[in-house]
């Protein structure tokens, strides 16, 4: 089969080279390359690389509705069209090139988390499961049909970026069950239920600043759901300090008011939230490097302050 690809970033990479393995016909059309680093240097997207090194050929658009976009489709000329983390939208244009339609690819149990970031936005509001689901694209925002789904169960302490490896891994599985249902002619559509709907935003570097108000279960989502980006922050003394990892505790130090800190290099690093105190495991501090806690709480002590 003729497959154009649509993909972007290494969420994308294991159900490339399912397709790829799988002996059908490719072209990869993804993002521009980006500035990256320090240093700004221009880096191709994970996927071009990978095309690249299995001479898939590669197109690049700032925007693939426009005129160009889709003329380059139409040149290649394909029987299906697969999206997977692309990062743009499509237009009506774009979903009429292929034959068999375009099936995306998306990271999480629709119509649970639609929109651009829900692995993460699952684990911030502290969800067990999520899943992979395929599904028809159409012009809306993740409304398609469904096709197929698969189930994932989220562990109490996994990060996002842990949670993508292993549901990049299982997207690949579920578009290759979904691809061969396809052509066996069996692939059955089911519309999705709006009444069930729920929506998560792209996320921001705002969307990294804790608030202690919230109960230690939350603030502790926060941190995982937005490692390794944007990276979770609060201020210490006025400067950000990035919060890497905490763990729940079920320690009792007394009641304060929410921010507040304690402890020290032997016991560690605490910090009261709304229902209790909420252990600070690994932290970065302006200009330094990322330390355990009680490395960093060495010589330092955490009497009067607060963290906002």
């Amino acid at each position: 089969m003729r497959i154009a690809f649509l993909g972007t970033p290494e969420f994308a990479l294991p159900s490339l080279e399912m397709l790829q393995k799988s002996g059908h016909t490719l072209a990869v059309f993804t993002q521009p390359d980006r500035p990256v680093g320090r240093h700004a240097t221009l880096t191709p997207p994970p996927t071009k690389a990978y095309a690249l090194a299995h001479g898939i050929p590669v197109y690049q658009f700032e925007k693939i509705r426009l005129p160009e976009g889709v003329a380059a489709l139409r040149s290649f000329a394909p029987d299906l069209m697969v999206t997977a983390a692309f990062g743009q939208l499509l237009s009506a244009e774009n979903l009429a090139v292929p034959k068999f339609g375009c099936i995306n690819v998306h990271g999480s149990l629709l119509p649970k988390y639609r929109g651009a970031a829900p692995i993460q936005w699952a684990i911030i509001n502290g969800e067990t499961e999520t899943g992979i689901t395929t599904m028809m694209t159409d012009i809306g925002m993740d409304t398609g049909d469904i096709l197929l789904a698969d189930r994932l169960a989220i562990e109490p302490d996994e990060t996002a970026g842990e949670l993508f490896e292993r549901m990049a891994l299982l997207g690949a599985e579920t578009l290759k069950r979904t691809i061969a249902a396809l052509e066996a002619g069996t692939l059955v559509r089911t519309p999705q239920d709006e009444a069930q709907a729920t929506k998560c935003p792209m996320l921001k570097k705002e969307h990294g600043k804790l608030d202690f108000s919230l109960s230690t279960a939350a603030v502790h989502n926060r941190v995982r759901g937005t490692k390794p980006w944007p990276g979770a922050y609060a201020l210490l003394d006025g400067e950000p300090l990035k919060i890497h990892k905490t763990r729940q505790s079920d320690l009792t130090l007394g009641e304060e008011s929410n921010g507040i800190l304690k402890g020290n290099a032997k016991l560690g690093f605490f910090v009261r939230c709304a229902d209790g105190w909420l252990e600070i495991v690994e932290l970065q501090a302006t200009g330094g490097r990322r330390l355990n806690a009680k490395d960093y709480l060495l010589g330092r002590s955490l009497e009067g302050k607060v963290l906002v």
